[in-house]
């Protein structure tokens, strides 16, 4: 129950919502418990006139002050009257209990739906903060099934599970104090089974709650296994291992079905067994008062009436009694989703503002000092004293064989990771000095794998900024070079793209990435290998549109493709995690090192029309 107490704040912030519905329930329970008292009245009088008895009946002293005034109403009625008036008054009361019930579910219920919004919220929300290391080492499917599937199990315990549990006191309430002023003999005869049926909700739920941890375990495994076949059917199918990923499904599938059917089993010896103890009180009830009766005739403490009224004291109390099990699993179940939201709710990003840290517009210059990084989740150490600057206004290139640390550089300028010694700046203060979130809305990144969302093209640029209009959307698509190509759908630029942007062609897709970029405007432009998916000839073209916007802007370009034409700054290059090389082209291919060899290799391999390539196309080894 203490991970529960989280939801604390939401109970309180809905206080009037609970408020409320607490008093709907005790108000529809109050009414409830009137009619056994006018039904066990009405069978005394009943018993009275089949034996003779002609005389008013006394009204008991231990009946509601309410129950008082409507029996002394009728009292002095014809038998006939009696009755008619008794059905109009119970059904009276009935139609008032049913409306308080309709009152109590439009406020508890309506609650937990409000809960379970601002939760969903929540989760969502803390998502968005957590870091790129945490979504390395997190699955997709289990990400989703604790937004979706964990937090609506917390809603049954803030919704149904409260409701019931707060109507089952409030039952149990009325009923044993208004029992026990009848009869305190029959009350404990009545009451007897419920330590064993305690006992049992206690042992059985124990249970209930470690099979329920370990469905929603399974739940999440089966929830991954899907998103991922979904997002990589393509790759299934090109590979034609769709049975083995059906097979594996199945094996995952048939393992949360054993264990779902082994819960629905305690579950099915549980909920009779509850039964089972009602109906037993009922008996004991009944045979206990019956010899009552029989043992002390023209006794008024012992009548037919009380017998009746005990039956239905305990006829009320079946359902709220019965519902303990289900209250309690549902609060079990709660307690096990609440423990695996609370995982990620209380896990606190490793990226987030320092103490202090401002909002700063950027100049464009950028240092490296000495900066060495090591992977958290892998252990890889991928970037070793390594220094750079970087003055504004300049572009400058980053190559290197695969595994040289060139996409590291884009991830802590960004700072998507921190870096762990030596320094890294932004117009000579710290990284940290700045607020994560104006940092990254002043530079604009294009990353190599890259991401569309399931929208249209027009939404999917603006998503560089929401402010941007039509113009701009389609001056960032010339620039990218794809205007010609969007206008050319039938929907042109309210195309909707599939998922991933799964519709498009690989060079569609990048060069839709470099317009959500340049939308942005920044000062600072970071691609990484962006422009491996397009053709020598939109290559050039979208280069040389770049040329034009990055003037006077910061670009740094990741790349396995560099022109001499683009007139670069400066080139490093990367090899180990260090920089091996720094210079121009011309002073790179002087120094007849690794960039030398990359370029003749490159040279030798020749261009995809069969013919040598020019100083204008250095081709480099992908990332």
């Amino acid at each position: 129950m203490k991970q529960l107490s989280t939801l604390n704040k939401y109970f309180w912030k809905y206080r009037w919502h609970f408020l409320l519905g607490i008093l709907f329930v005790i108000l529809t329970n109050y009414f409830r418990i009137l009619a056994p008292q006018i039904t066990g009245y009405v069978v005394n009088t009943v018993v009275n006139t089949i034996n003779g008895k002609t005389a008013v009946h006394a009204v008991p002293g231990n009946y509601d002050p309410l129950v008082k005034i409507v029996i002394r109403n009728f009292d002095a009625m014809t038998f006939g009257n009696k009755i008619l008036f008794v059905g109009i008054i119970l059904l009276i009361l009935a139609v008032i209990s049913g409306f308080f019930m309709f009152l109590m579910r439009q406020t508890i219920i309506v609650m937990s739906r409000h809960i379970e919004f601002d939760q969903k919220n929540e989760v969502f929300s803390h998502y968005q903060k957590l870091d790129t290391a945490f979504y390395k080492t997190h699955s997709t499917g289990d990400l989703m099934n604790r937004i979706s599937e964990d937090v609506s199990r917390v809603r049954m315990y803030t919704g149904p599970a409260l409701m019931y549990f707060i109507n089952l006191a409030a039952t149990i309430g009325f009923s044993v104090f208004f029992m026990w002023r009848s009869d305190a003999k029959l009350t404990i005869v009545a009451l007897c089974p419920l330590p064993i049926l305690a006992f049992t909700i206690y042992f059985v739920n124990t249970i209930i709650n470690r099979k329920s941890e370990r469905i929603q375990s399974l739940l999440s495994d089966l929830t991954t296994n899907a998103q991922e076949s979904y997002s990589g059917i393509r790759v299934i199918k090109s590979f034609v291992q769709e049975k083995n990923m059906f097979s594996f499904f199945k094996k995952n599938s048939e393992l949360y079905r054993s264990n779902a059917l082994s819960l629905a089993k305690t579950e099915a010896i549980y909920f009779p067994s509850m039964a089972l103890l009602i109906g037993l009180s009922t008996l004991i009830t009944i045979m206990v008062g019956t010899l009552d009766v029989v043992n002390h005739p023209g006794n008024p403490a012992y009548s037919v009436g009380t017998i009746a009224e005990f039956v239905l004291y305990i006829q009320m109390l079946t359902f709220p009694v019965s519902a303990i099990g289900w209250t309690a699993s549902m609060t079990q179940r709660a307690v096990a989703s609440q423990r695996r939201i609370n995982e990620f709710l209380h896990q606190e990003p490793e990226i987030k503002n320092e103490h202090g840290a401002i909002d700063k517009p950027l100049e464009g210059n950028i240092r490296f000092e000495k900066v060495n990084f090591t992977y958290p989740h892998t252990g890889i150490y991928a970037i070793k004293d390594f220094s750079l600057n970087i003055k504004k206004g300049e572009k400058v290139a980053v190559v290197g064989r695969t595994g040289s640390g060139k996409s590291t550089i884009a991830q802590l300028l960004l700072r998507m990771y921190d870096i762990k010694t030596g320094k890294l700046e932004y117009d000579g203060m710290s990284i940290r000095g700045f607020k994560t979130e104006s940092l990254r809305s002043q530079v604009s990144y294009v990353p190599q794998d890259v991401f569309l969302f399931s929208d249209s093209i027009k939404n999917n640029i603006k998503f560089g900024n929401a402010a941007a209009t039509d113009a701009d959307v389609f001056e960032a698509a010339k620039q990218a070079n794809i205007f010609n190509e969007i206008d050319g759908f039938d929907e042109k630029f309210e195309t909707m793209v599939g998922e991933r942007g799964v519709t498009l062609s690989g060079g569609q897709k990048q060069r839709i990435s470099i317009a959500r970029a340049l939308i942005k405007k920044p000062e600072i432009v970071i691609f990484d290998d962006c422009l491996s998916a397009v053709d020598a000839r939109t290559e050039k073209a979208i280069l040389g549109n770049l040329y034009d916007y990055l003037q006077n802007r910061t670009a740094v370009i990741i790349t396995h493709r560099i022109f001499a034409l683009f007139n670069f700054d400066k080139i490093i290059v990367m090899d180990d995690g260090r920089i091996a090389e720094e210079g121009t082209h011309n002073e790179l291919l002087a120094k007849r090192g690794i960039y030398t060899e990359m370029y003749q290799k490159q040279q030798a391999e020749g261009t995809d029309d069969g013919q040598p390539m020019t100083d204008d196309r250095l081709y480099t080894e992908d990332n």
